[in-house]
């Protein structure tokens, strides 16, 4: 395998260092098409791999949660990379029985395509979801023919062909009616990340009975005139509710411009709203079930610009904010870290009420390097483990999602934690990788939910002066390009590599 990999590597090499000016035109789109028929056939050697590392356990031992985690972070792909990775090894692999005996890829026409290299990713990625969508009804012969169809397709057609085409294999004999458990199977929302505006797509299939409860909701709430949050003199709540003055939502109507999905919008945060009032929802991680958010006391005093944060890791402009605020169930609390029951010491384990808002202010979530998980999904965790002695004190804890804390351990694969020196980052958690991760241990901080210190640093880069060291090059770890970033050890130790 090493020999394999040595000769890809002095392909790649000749390929990167070829010249192109003398192809002609018919030669360049040779070149491409070899190039993309080396590259998807490499995807069949990553599946391959993907199986062998699954059927030994090596992401157990390692001890990551699953594949995907190991991915990640062996990689450093991302999370929605990693996972196309993990479901198209189950789909195209050849797996193994406990006796040692191959099974036939669940794909397997798709499979042989690829490893042909005729189809790439977004063909097994087209043909996989026509696949999912054929009821459990069908007998499997009909599937096994479906998938050959859809494969053979493939391997003369683009993507979106295939795609169209499985509409049509989905549409014969009985529409794309499945049984219950299709639906069970398809049902799901999905709640996208806030992009740049600070807006957030959603999108899924809601099974019947869930349509069902939906509609009678979006009649009263969506209605117009109701729940307006342009209109000061909007009702809000239900429209048939009869304390409702009716010529209040008379005039409203008149005045509502909103279209229909602006209504559905504005009646799901009203119901939202309501919902997180009420006190039906309970209690979370210790914590009432409510809308926790974070500012600065500059951004409270002004009362505009900027943006405060939630305990789920989203945004919120401050102007924003302070209007759900003005409404909030409990109170509004101004926190410090003065006359505050932040110090337990040894007294109690678990961490107070008051500790864990201090947390969500100073750590805004999980703290080990490169994890997104918000506070809302974090608990709380002794940086100097209880059983080691550690206090249940503000500054010997931190934010760490459950699947991370299981990382911490004392094994070969398990990373550690402490406090980070004053001389670096006093207050934050330092995380210090297992060998197999980064053979010098050095500690890492997560910058994650603190996007300010990155910029403030790559400000702070460009605008530091660049001192050239002679002995930068060949043979110095430094290499070229990175004199006066490795004169520094605090800032190397501090940015830990990057993450």
């Amino acid at each position: 395998m090493a020999e394999h990999l040595s000769m890809l590597a002095a392909a790649v090499d000749g390929l990167l260092a070829a010249g192109l000016a003398e192809l002609s035109d018919g030669e360049v789109v040779e070149v491409m098409r070899g190039v993309e028929l080396s590259l998807r056939r490499t995807e069949a050697v990553s599946h391959r791999l993907v199986v062998e590392s699954v059927e030994r356990s090596v992401p157990a031992s390692l001890g990551y949660a699953s594949p995907k985690k190991l991915l990640i972070e062996v990689l450093r792909i991302s999370g929605a990379d990693a996972s196309v990775r993990v479901t198209a090894a189950r789909e195209l692999g050849v797996w193994h029985t406990l006796a040692g005996d191959p099974m036939p890829p669940v794909l397997p026409e798709t499979a042989a395509a690829q490893s042909d290299g005729d189809i790439g990713a977004d063909h097994v990625r087209a043909i996989a979801k026509v696949m999912r969508k054929i009821p459990h009804a069908v007998d499997n012969e009909a599937v096994v023919d479906a998938e050959a169809v859809l494969a053979t397709l493939a391997r003369s057609a683009t993507p979106e062909d295939v795609e169209q085409a499985g509409h049509r294999l989905l549409a014969y004999p009985d529409g794309n009616l499945g049984d219950d458990r299709d639906r069970k199977r398809r049902r799901g929302i999905s709640i996208g990340r806030q992009d740049t505006e600070l807006m957030s797509r959603i999108s899924g299939e809601l099974d019947p009975v869930a349509r069902a409860m939906l509609d009678p909701i979006l009649a009263t709430w969506a209605r117009p005139g109701m729940n307006n949050p342009g209109d000061p003199d909007s009702p809000a709540g239900d429209g048939e509710n009869p304390a409702i003055d009716r010529d209040v939502l008379a005039a409203a109507d008149a005045r509502d411009t909103r279209t229909a999905a602006q209504r559905n919008h504005d009646a799901f945060s009203a119901v939202f709203r309501t919902l997180l009032e009420s006190g039906v929802l309970g209690r979370h991680r210790g914590l009432p079930t409510t809308v926790i958010v974070t500012m600065t006391l500059e951004q409270l005093e002004k009362a505009a610009g900027g943006l405060a944060t939630t305990a789920t890791g989203g945004l919120l402009p401050i102007e924003d904010a302070l209007a759900l605020a003005e409404k909030a169930h409990p109170v509004l609390a101004l926190f410090d870290h003065a006359g505050r029951p932040l110090h337990l010491g040894r007294r109690r384990r678990l961490a107070s009420a008051d500790q864990r808002l201090g947390l969500i202010a100073a750590d805004g979530g999980c703290t080990r390097p490169g994890c997104s998980a918000p506070a809302s999904l974090c608990a709380v965790h002794h940086v100097t483990d209880w059983h080691k002695g550690g206090r249940t004190d503000i500054e010997g804890l931190a934010l760490v999602c459950d699947a991370c804390h299981a990382q911490v351990n004392d094994g070969p694969a398990g990373w550690a934690t402490r406090s980070a020196p004053a001389s670096t980052r006093a207050g934050r958690t330092e995380w210090i990788p297992p060998p197999h991760i980064d053979p010098t241990r050095r500690p890492r901080i997560n910058h994650r939910h603190h996007p300010g210190e990155l910029i403030a640093h790559a400000r702070g880069s460009r605008s530091a002066p660049v001192t050239h060291s002679p002995r930068a090059g060949a043979g110095d770890p430094a290499g070229p390009g990175s004199a006066g970033r490795a004169a520094d050890p605090r800032r190397a130790a501090d940015w830990g590599g990057g993450e």
